[in-house]
């Protein structure tokens, strides 16, 4: 009885070193995939901070527009001028931050995908 149960042992040993390789592998695809999407969540970051860069000087520049208004109106056509830049500008902000949304639809897309392939192959490696 005892060559048996050590036969029993040695089999549930195999299995649970295989079940730690199997769930060692996945946490490594999952921690490659984390990887991925922080590193593609810092650009959106550093572009997006280049943007409220971008916005805090058009908020310099519009107050100094606006004190200039009060006492030069001589100068109205070439300030309006300016002003319709800006707008489109802001407009082209708009622009991007349109673009950013569907790539972090994007990525957690791909996130979700690759858990749901994660939890099949687990599934149907059990």
């Amino acid at each position: 009885m005892t060559a048996a149960w050590q036969r029993r042992f040695d089999e549930a040993l195999q299995r649970l070193t295989v079940l730690h390789e199997e769930t060692r592998d996945q946490v490594k695809l999952i921690a490659d995939g984390l990887v991925a999407t922080t590193s593609r969540i810092d650009r959106i970051e550093v572009r997006l901070d280049r943007m409220d860069a971008r916005l805090d000087r058009v908020d310099v520049r519009l107050d100094a527009i606006e004190s200039r208004l009060d006492g030069i109106d001589v100068r109205l056509d070439g300030i309006d001028s300016r002003l319709d830049k800006i707008d489109g500008r802001l407009d082209s902000i708009d622009g991007r931050l349109d673009l950013i949304e569907p790539r972090l639809d994007h990525i957690a897309g791909d996130h979700d995908r690759r858990i749901t392939l994660l939890e099949r192959q687990r599934r149907t490696r059990h």
